[in-house]
């Protein structure tokens, strides 16, 4: 892996993982702000600890070396997530750019860090 990827992937990977910590714990936490965006989407109140426990869990597998399976299931949660949050917001007819741009940008990083991964955190097709 080069250095510049390296690099890409090491910036990319920390904003997806600051933004999904961040949006884990104050699901977690069932701040007011998160509250009001789940019950107007639609969504009862316990989803936002289903998804922020497994937001939290799933920056600590990207994160951490090994565990090749989980890491793809957890980039692949993560963009289930963001893109049901994107076509949520786009179906309740919510079109301000804060309610687009959190789950659009955190697609971005998701696939961006996803694809510049280093060769010890992917899963070896090849050799089966």
């Amino acid at each position: 892996m080069t250095k510049r990827n390296k690099l890409i992937y090491w910036i990319i990977t920390s904003l997806l993982a600051f933004g999904m910590l961040q949006s884990g714990i104050f699901a977690v936490l069932r701040t007011k702000e998160w509250v009001d965006l789940v019950t107007g989407l639609g969504y009862p109140v316990y989803f936002l600890t289903i998804l922020g426990v497994w937001k939290i869990l799933g920056v600590i597998v990207i994160l951490i070396p090994r565990f090749k399976l989980l890491k793809e299931w957890a980039y692949a949660g993560f963009f289930f997530a963001m893109t049901g949050a994107l076509f949520s917001h786009l179906a309740c007819g919510d079109y301000a750019a804060k309610a687009i741009a959190g789950p659009f940008f955190q697609i971005v990083f998701i696939i961006l860090s996803w694809y510049f991964r280093p060769a010890n955190r992917k899963i070896n097709f090849d050799n089966q």
